[in-house]
């Protein structure tokens, strides 16, 4: 995935969703993105340390974005990453580089692929890695060869298998492998796929695409991994939801959370295909059944593809790449979030982009959709801690958690409820919002019935600014609604209209039978990443307070509804910067 971040989100999409509506039985939209030529390359050299995160990823400069190619090789974690190292805006685009014993300590490297060679000369762009037989990792990336950003698909190999770092990566002459052919849009053809074997013994990859507003996963097969051919039909496709990124395709087990091998095909399994949408910037996927003889996905009929469909995060997350991880037998996720201030704030404090935290993800015992949760191994950054339990909050009150960097905090804590009597009624005329129109409207401070209840991260003493992330439940007919939400839209006194303020939110599939929710949020700076009800809804937010910035900063658990609500356990932890440079 190639493009820059639109300063403006909300604008763009409050304006893609009125397009849709519009042009909807003409098929979709195309995003609209600027690149920003004249800033490409102004020189990051004061970096503001305001905002900046202590253990998410990021580099010390400059502009990042998609996760490329992640692989464990050798006992070592590679991250390849889109990174401009001219300056913090998108442009001037590498493969940069850092490697990891436990996917959160970083040790950055030289770039591995950068724009060298005719078939990549305008542009090297997003990718997958593949551990071939021999234990021989061959990288997939999308070239550029041309001002018109025709796209064709090549190769990297490591130019020294012993060296255990793989620093140096070497393009063959024979590229590129797979060029788009007259059916395909050759400058929407991108993000080749980590490969997969079929039992006929051939590899397999997708690549992303679209045509006439409708997204494709095109599939190629190939015996050697060099000469690649097209199957007749993809993979899988949709109408209406333009551009297809960063796909990703993958096997999740219905007996167990451990991760399986990309070409894994037995039984008790499900696949997932994952993709990135251009029109919205957001990540959604479906789970399904994959015929390997008719090479064919199949969603079941509990996963709906495109705008209405489940998300990997409903908040500021895109462009994820997963990879399986042998040493630990799992499955793990990697994504990129993107600022949500202005391209002149970028430009001044000299960096743009984060990693949210890799997550293990598996499949929810319903079958119906993925479950994620940060890796184990954050656990390691964690310094003092407070905890507090058995502490009832009646309507309108708060209780301030201390005694630890709340700017800088691993939180993890479980409301349990006496009752869902006072569950307020789902208004029927939200059944065809978006789960964030629903937050935005029943945010943190109307009062309800059973919730709103959560916490209040990144606060200013008075409440200024904050921002809270809880829970609501609706009744609605013969069933309850669990709503989860990040509201960012008082998270900073700073009202620039372009900055991208939004009440991200999503539903969480849960049996209420226990009158328990979970929630834990990762907080570092200018991040908040959160995990409802043990990692089944997910939301990553972006935000700057001006006053609740480091030891100015505040965190209270809180209630606005009548219900009363008890935190059974709420475990906070301040959390050490990761060694990222």
């Amino acid at each position: 995935m190639e493009f820059l971040r639109n300063s403006s989100l909300l604008t763009l999409q409050i304006l893609l969703l009125c397009v849709f509506v519009f042009v909807s039985n003409n098929g979709g939209v195309n995003a609209s993105h600027k690149v920003y030529m004249h800033l490409q390359s102004t020189s990051s050299s004061n970096v503001k340390n305001v905002h900046r995160t202590g253990y998410h990823f990021q580099p010390p400069k400059n502009w990042i974005n998609d996760p490329n190619g992640p692989m464990y090789y050798n006992g070592v974690y590679h991250l390849f990453y889109q990174y401009n190292p001219k300056g913090a805006v998108w442009g001037n685009i590498v493969w940069a580089h850092s490697v990891s014993t436990d996917l959160i300590n970083w040790i950055p490297l030289e770039p591995a692929i950068y724009p060298s060679k005719v078939f990549d000369k305008f542009g090297t762009w997003s990718g997958s890695a593949t551990i071939l037989p021999g234990n021989k990792p061959i990288i997939l990336y999308t070239g550029i060869v041309d001002a018109n950003k025709t796209q064709v698909q090549n190769y990297a190999i490591p130019a020294n298998l012993s060296d255990p770092y793989l620093r140096k990566w070497i393009k063959p002459d024979n590229n590129p492998l797979i060029v788009a052919d007259m059916s395909i849009n050759k400058t929407q053809f991108r993000d080749p796929t980590t490969a997969w074997m079929g039992r006929d013994g051939h590899w397999r990859i997708l690549v992303g695409s679209v045509r006439n507003h409708r997204g494709k996963a095109i599939l190629y097969r190939s015996k050697d991994f060099m000469k690649w051919t097209k199957a007749k039909h993809p993979l899988h496709t949709a109408t209406k939801t333009g551009n297809w990124e960063c796909p990703d395709f993958f096997p999740v087990s219905l007996k167990h959370t451990n991760g399986l091998d990309t070409s894994y095909n037995g039984e008790y399994i499900k696949h997932v295909l994952k993709v990135s949408l251009d029109v919205t910037r957001f990540e959604y996927y479906t789970v399904g059944a994959y015929d390997s003889k008719k090479d064919r996905y199949i969603p079941d009929n509990t996963s709906v593809d495109g705008w209405k469909g489940l998300r990997l995060d409903y908040g500021n997350y895109y462009a994820s790449k997963s990879f399986y991880d042998p040493s630990k037998n799992r499955r793990i996720m990697l994504g990129w979030a993107n600022e949500s201030d202005t391209v002149d704030d970028d430009v001044r404090k000299g960096w743009a982009g984060v990693h949210p935290i890799p997550r293990k993800l598996w499949l929810d015992p319903s079958g119906k959709q993925l479950v994620q949760w940060p890796v184990e191994e954050l656990q390691t950054l964690r310094k003092e801690k407070v905890q507090l339990s058995n502490h009832k909050l009646y309507k309108g009150e708060k209780i301030e958690v201390k005694g630890i960097t709340v700017a800088q905090a691993d939180v993890e804590v479980t409301f349990s409820f006496a009752s869902l009597d006072k569950a307020e009624p789902f208004d029927p005329s939200w059944a065809d919002l978006y789960a964030q129109d629903v937050c935005a409207i029943k945010g943190s401070t109307v009062q309800g019935g059973l919730g709103p209840f959560g916490l209040i991260t990144l606060a200013s003493k008075n409440l200024e600014e904050y921002t809270p992330v809880f829970f609501r439940v609706f009744k609605a007919q013969d069933k309850y609604k669990v709503l989860m939400c990040s509201d960012a839209s008082r998270s900073t006194l700073k009202n620039e209209t372009t900055m991208y303020k939004p009440s991200f939110a999503g539903y969480v599939d849960v049996d209420l039978a226990d009158k328990k929710l979970s929630l834990r949020s990762l907080i570092d700076n200018s991040v908040v990443e959160s995990f409802g009800a043990g990692g089944k809804t997910c939301i990553t937010s972006r935000v700057y307070p001006t006053l609740a910035i480091f030891d100015k900063a505040h965190l209270f658990a809180f209630n606005n509804g009548t219900e009363a609500i008890t935190i059974e356990t709420l475990n906070a932890w301040s959390m050490a910067d990761a060694k990222l440079h």
